[in-house]
C-alpha cells in the first residue's frame, strides 16, 4: 500500500479509536460536562431529521431511536423524513439547503459524508463546509464471512490461501462502491492479494447467495449476517471495527492480524452549516444524555451498532481524516457507481 494510503488509514484509525473512548467512560464523562446557557429558545416546533435510507437499515433505526427520545423529553415532534436516493446525496443536499436554525437536522452515514465526494466526483453538497456536526453517533463494522465449505477459519488462513490462488477467488458485496466493497479494496490494497469482485443490487440476494455456496465469501455489515454466523450457517473470518463488537466478541478484528486496519461504516447527526453554537451545543448534550440511557444501548447492541458518541469538533476532525482515506481507496480501486 502507498505511503498515502497508509498514513490517512492509520490517522482515521487512530481517530476512531479516541473517539470509541466515549463508549461507556466517554458518555458517563459527558454528563458532568457544563453546557453554557442557552439563548437561544429551541426547540420551539417538530423537529425533521433526515435520513438518506429506507426505513429499517442502521441509519434509520438509530435516528428514530434518539428521535423518540427526544421527543420525550423536549416535549417536541420529532419526525424521521426517508429521502433515499442517489447514495444518500438527494438527503444531503436538502438538509444542507434548509434554514440554519435546528429544526431540520441530517442523520447520515459514511457514505454520504466520506465516500460520496471520490465515488461520484462531483456531489450537490460539501461534506465539510455544507454542515455544523453534532455528534459522531456510532459505527457498524463489516464482516468477512466464508462458506464453510472454503477451508480457511481465520483472516490469516484466508489471506495465505488467496495469495496461493491470485484471480482464482469470488467475493460478494452489496453493491459497487458500498462500505462493504470499499473494505474489501482496503484489505486487498493492505496485503496484495487478488480477490474478484461481485457485486449485488443489496445485501439480501447475495448472501443467499453465499449461503448456497455460487460464491464462497461476502464482505457485508454485521447486522445482515449475524445470525447465520451464530448459527454456524457462516464462517466469520474477522471484522472491521477498530474494537471487537459486543454483538459478536469472540469474531476478531482485521486490526489483530493487519495493524491499524479499520473500515467502519459509521452514523452521525449534523445540522445546517450556520445553526448558532447553542442550538448545536444542546443537540450534542441531549444526544450524549439519550447515548447513555439502558434501553438505548441494548437497542443498538442487538442491531451490532458500537456507540461511539463525539463532540462536534471532534467529528469534524474524524470526517476529514475519513475523505481524506476514502479517496485513496476510491482511486486505487477504481470503484465506479453502479
Amino acid at each position: 500500500m502507498d505511503s498515502c494510503a497508509t498514513g490517512t488509514l492509520a490517522r482515521a484509525a487512530a481517530t476512531l479509536a479516541a473517539l470509541c473512548g466515549f463508549c461507556v467512560a466517554g458518555l458517563a464523562g459527558a454528563a458532568h460536562a457544563q453546557a453554557p446557557a442557552t439563548k437561544i429558545a429551541y426547540p420551539v416546533r417538530a423537529i425533521r431529521v433526515i435520513v438518506p435510507f429506507p426505513p429499517g437499515g442502521a441509519t434509520d433505526i438509530m435516528a428514530r431511536t434518539i428521535g423518540r427520545k427526544m421527543s420525550e423529553r423536549w416535549g417536541q415532534q420529532v419526525v424521521i423524513d426517508n429521502r433515499a436516493g442517489a447514495g444518500g446525496n438527494i438527503a444531503a443536499e436538502m438538509a444542507a439547503n434548509a434554514p440554519p436554525d435546528g429544526h431540520t437536522l441530517l442523520f447520515a452515514a459514511s457514505a454520504q459524508l466520506a465516500v460520496n465526494p471520490a465515488l461520484y466526483g462531483k456531489i450537490p453538497f460539501d461534506p465539510v463546509r455544507s454542515f455544523a456536526p453534532v455528534s459522531l453517533v456510532g459505527s457498524v463494522p463489516n464482516i468477512l464471512v466464508a462458506n464453510p465449505v472454503l477451508p480457511v477459519r481465520s483472516l490469516k488462513d484466508f489471506i495465505a490461501f488467496a495469495r496461493a490462488r491470485p484471480g482464482q477467488l469470488d467475493y460478494a458485496t452489496a453493491g459497487s462502491g458500498s462500505t462493504a466493497h470499499l473494505s474489501a479494496e482496503l484489505l486487498r490494497m493492505e496485503t496484495g492479494i487478488d480477490i474478484v469482485h461481485v457485486p449485488y443490487r443489496g445485501a439480501a440476494p447475495a448472501v443467499t447467495d453465499v449461503l448456497g455456496g455460487q460464491v464462497p465469501l461476502m464482505m457485508v455489515s454485521m447486522p445482515s449476517v449475524i445470525g447465520h454466523v451464530k448459527a454456524g450457517k457462516l464462517r466469520a473470518l474477522g471484522m472491521t471495527g477498530a474494537k471487537r463488537s459486543a454483538a459478536a466478541p469472540e469474531v476478531p478484528t482485521f486490526a489483530e492480524t493487519i495493524p491499524k486496519f479499520e473500515s467502519s461504516a459509521w452514523y452521525g447527526m449534523l445540522a445546517p452549516a450556520g445553526t448558532p453554537a447553542e442550538v448545536i451545543d444542546r443537540l450534542y448534550q441531549e444526544t450524549m444524555n439519550i447515548l447513555k440511557m439502558n434501553d438505548v444501548r441494548e437497542a443498538f447492541e442487538a442491531q451490532g451498532i458500537d456507540i461511539v458518541g463525539s463532540s462536534p469538533a471532534e467529528f469534524a476532525r474524524y470526517i476529514e481524516s475519513e475523505l481524506a482515506k476514502w479517496a485513496v481507496v476510491v482511486r486505487r480501486s477504481k470503484a465506479k457507481v453502479e
